[in-house]
Order: structure tokens, then sequence, then C-alpha cells
């Protein structure tokens, strides 16, 4: 019975895994698929399309420099017109249009992707935050938790334990009590 439910938990737990690392996987093109059923039947399910991801995609990276395809794919009248202005001689293109044109194809420039993000704030705010609360949790704990701290621990006990093991003179060639001069009254 319990190895039942163990392989069960197992096999939840793997379907789980296995769904979760194939929506990592996709992009975000895919997860936003559409998902409207069909006005028409209304008991249909739910379909989405699915992605092909054998097209070509762009992303900016600082370890590939260039990307599968372009920034923009469809173009509006003045950027085609640019793109036309660019099989010309660049020595006409303005530097705006020279940027224009960077623009088309790439969404962010190296300097841009080498800036240093504020992502840091947010780690290090998440570290105190944690060790901020784990903190409260111990201080609960050993108010409320734990038993007080055993007389045991009190100096005037621990001071009383030593003369006693040194009265009752325990391991006196080796150990603690060969360290104590009996006749002065003192450590060696």
């Amino acid at each position: 019975m319990l190895k039942m439910m163990l392989q069960l938990i197992a096999g939840r737990v793997s379907s789980l895994v296995a769904r979760r690392a194939t929506l990592a996987l996709t992009t975000s093109s895919a997860r936003m698929a559409s998902h409207a059923p069909d006005p028409g039947n209304v008991t249909s399910p739910e379909v989405t399309e699915a992605v092909d991801m054998s097209r070509p995609m762009y992303w900016d990276r600082l370890d590939t420099p260039l990307p599968d395809k372009l920034y923009k794919d469809e173009l509006s009248a003045a950027e085609k017109s640019l793109k036309e202005k660019e099989k010309g001689p660049w020595s006409q293109l303005t530097n705006e249009e020279k940027i224009a044109l960077y623009r088309l194809s790439f969404h962010q420039t190296y300097a841009e992707m080498n800036q240093p993000k504020s992502e840091w704030k947010t780690v290090v705010g998440g570290i105190f935050f944690f060790v901020g609360f784990t903190a409260l949790v111990v201080w609960w704990q050993r108010v409320y938790v734990y038993p007080p701290r055993p007389r045991t621990f009190d100096d005037e006990w621990q001071a009383k334990q030593l003369q006693r093991m040194l009265d009752m003179r325990i391991n006196p060639i080796e150990g603690f009590s060969s360290k104590w001069d009996y006749e002065k009254g003192q450590w060696k």
C-alpha cells in the first residue's frame, strides 16, 4: 500500500517537473498563443496553436553577436524608404539614419547590454528579508518553544563541579587532576 502511494507521488512529481521544464523551454510567444474557444461550438475544448521552434528567433545576448533574424520583421513606410536609402552610399546617410538602421536590426547595443542591471538590489533585499525572517523565527523559538537553560550552564554550578572533580581526584595521572597542585591549591 505504501509502495503504491510512493509510486503515485513519484509519478505526479515527475510529470510536474516535466511540465515545468517544457514550459521553461518554450518562448514567451508560445505562452501567449491564442486560447479563445470556437464561438460556434460552446462545448469544444480550448486548442492552442503549436509554435514552430525551427523558425529563427531574435534575442539580445553578448555571446551571440548576430541573432538568427532581425529585430523588426514588419517595417513601416518610413522604415522601408530608409532601407532603400541604405543600399546607396553610406556617406550620404546622417548619424540618426544610421542609428535608426541599426535599431531595425538590433534592439540593444553592446554598451546597453553591458550596463549594470539593478537586479542585484532585489537579490540582496531578498537575502536580507529571509535572514531577518529566520532571525525572528529563532528568537520566537528561544522565547516560546525552548525550555529555560539548565542550571548546569551557570558559572556558579560549573565552579562547584570543577571543585568536586578536584576533590575526588578525577584521573590524577594524566588527566584533569594531574594539572592541579594540591599542596599550593592552584593550577600547575
